[in-house]
Formats: structure tokens, C-alpha cells, sequence
């Protein structure tokens, strides 16, 4: 198994956080891990992406040319990472910011009102676990377990937001349910 992902965004919607918790989650899953964040000097409201790969094992390569999974948090990042989807790859969209726009025919798009989900749940902040939980349902590679292990091990004991980062996982986890 090896797994490709680029999620992206703007400084400010975590899409560094809730890639080091995807990184950490493969990790607690005993798998090799990649994880190559990139932002600009400006952090919030700059463009900010990373790239994690995840393989039973050792990874040789940092950065790939397409990638399983794309998740964008805004139309910018929709625009700029719709190509780096490989053929029948899935590219994630936070309708709430991004247009439903279906520029490919050859991948899948999963649309969710991510930023809308969060502000129901009471804070905008989590939408990026809204996102998680939609990875997690369609790549199926790990359980809730690791999920809430990897949270505790990268909130610390912060156990209002954890518990609320897993209420929105499991918003998103349970969207592609409702959905079917």
C-alpha cells in the first residue's frame, strides 16, 4: 500500500495541523511516512499546502508528480492542485469556499460543505477534521483508535479540542454515509 495526499489551503484553516495528524496516524499504524509542509512567510491567509505519503514500506521520494488524494480547503487550492490528481484519484473540495466545479472526467470529486459543518459543529477551526473523516472513509486505512491516539499525541491534554476534532471527524466521516 502507499498513499499520496496533498492537502491544502490558506494559512489559518490547519491544513499544516491536520496534515501532521494524518502523518501520525500512518505512523501509530506502523507505516513509513513522508511529510513535507509548505508555506509562505506569511502563515495566515497565505497559501499553505503538504504533501504526505504513506507506504507499508520505506519511501524513497518526498514529493510525487500525481498523488492518490487531493484535499482543497479553497478555490485557490482547487485550482492550483486539480492536476496533481492521478487518473481515478479523488480531489476533496470545501464547497463552502471552492465552486462546484467538475474540470476533470477521469477522477473522483467528493464536494463538502466543510466551513459550513464546522461553524454547526461551533468553530470554523475544525472544518480541516471534517476533512480528515471524508480521507478516512474513502481511503479506509485506519480505525477511530488511531485516529483519536493521534489526536490526544498532538493536542496534548487539550481534551475540549480533541473532543471536538473528533465530533468533526466524524461529521465528515459520516457525510460519504448520508450521502449514499
Amino acid at each position: 500500500m502507499i498513499r499520496n495526499f496533498i492537502i491544502s489551503g490558506s494559512g489559518g484553516q490547519g491544513v499544516l495541523s491536520i496534515g501532521t495528524i494524518l502523518a501520525n496516524i500512518f505512523m501509530l499504524s506502523n507505516k513509513y511516512v513522508n511529510f513535507c509542509p509548505c508555506y509562505g512567510a506569511e502563515m495566515r491567509g497565505g497559501a499553505v499546502n503538504c504533501e504526505i505519503n504513506a507506504s507499508d514500506n520505506e519511501l524513497l521520494t518526498l514529493q510525487n508528480s500525481e498523488v492518490d488524494i487531493v484535499v482543497a480547503l479553497n478555490q485557490t487550492s482547487f485550482d492550483k492542485f486539480i492536476s496533481k490528481v492521478k487518473r481515478n484519484g479523488t480531489i476533496i473540495v470545501n464547497s463552502s469556499l471552492a465552486k462546484i466545479n467538475k474540470t476533470r472526467d477521469d477522477i473522483k470529486y467528493i464536494f463538502a460543505p466543510m466551513t459550513q459543518e464546522a461553524v454547526r459543529l461551533g468553530n470554523i477551526k475544525i472544518a480541516n477534521s471534517i476533512a480528515l473523516g471524508i480521507i478516512s472513509k474513502i481511503t479506509d486505512n485506519f480505525s477511530i483508535e488511531k485516529v483519536k491516539e493521534a489526536y490526544e499525541k498532538i493536542l496534548k491534554n487539550k481534551t475540549e479540542l480533541i473532543q471536538k476534532n473528533l465530533e468533526a471527524y466524524l461529521t465528515g466521516y459520516n457525510y460519504l454515509l448520508e450521502r449514499q
